[in-house]
């Protein structure tokens, strides 16, 4: 499937603005623990699983198509980009790691409230300031792209595109995530 580099754009910004809602619940339950309260370890493990599921294999693999169109339509803008894979990788792995920390948990290992507090964190910072540099630089340079050359189309094909969480099919496995971004708008 091709579409055309406006609509990833598009899209990878819808992205940032539900990945950014997740960040909020993410911190809100990793405050309680922070605090010595309990939070709600289901709904931490369906935020990290969203978050490796389709953020990791469909949201960063997105941008990468949108890195590869910058180098090869304009070199010029491509300074800087050689580290947004091994960014892409380390929150991966940083995110992978806090994932099986929260099913261990669910499982009932000791695993120790600090280090997960400082390991989400540690993911948190990371992914914002990620994405507060994409959002101020590389989409900026994508938007020089799509302004040349408004019918720019790109290749996604061996991607599944569709968010399991904010996407027109929601996945029912998703239900307490869902419930959660309900109430966080309410407030």
């Amino acid at each position: 499937m091709t579409i055309q580099l406006s609509e990833l754009l598009s899209d990878l910004r819808e992205d940032h603005r539900n990945i950014a809602i997740m960040l909020n619940l993410l911190e809100r339950e990793i405050g309680q623990i922070r605090d010595g309260e309990n939070p709600d370890y289901e709904l931490v493990h369906d935020i990290m699983r969203y978050m490796t599921v389709y953020s990791d294999a469909v949201h960063h693999p997105k941008e990468d198509i949108l890195y590869e169109a910058i180098k090869t339509e304009r070199p010029d803008l491509k300074d800087g980009l050689e580290e947004v894979e091994p960014e892409h990788q380390e929150l991966s792995r940083l995110g992978a790691a806090l994932r099986n920390d929260i099913e261990a948990i669910a499982s009932e290992a000791a695993i120790p409230r600090d280090r997960v507090v400082a390991e989400t964190e540690k993911y948190i910072a990371l992914l914002r300031h990620h994405m507060d540099w994409e959002e101020g630089d590389l989409f900026r340079r994508a938007a020089s792209l799509v302004d040349a050359e408004e019918a720019m189309f790109v290749e996604i094909s061996r991607l599944n595109t569709l968010d399991p969480v904010f996407g027109p099919e929601r996945e029912h496995s998703f239900a307490n995530l869902l419930e959660n971004i309900k109430n966080l708008s309410k407030t």
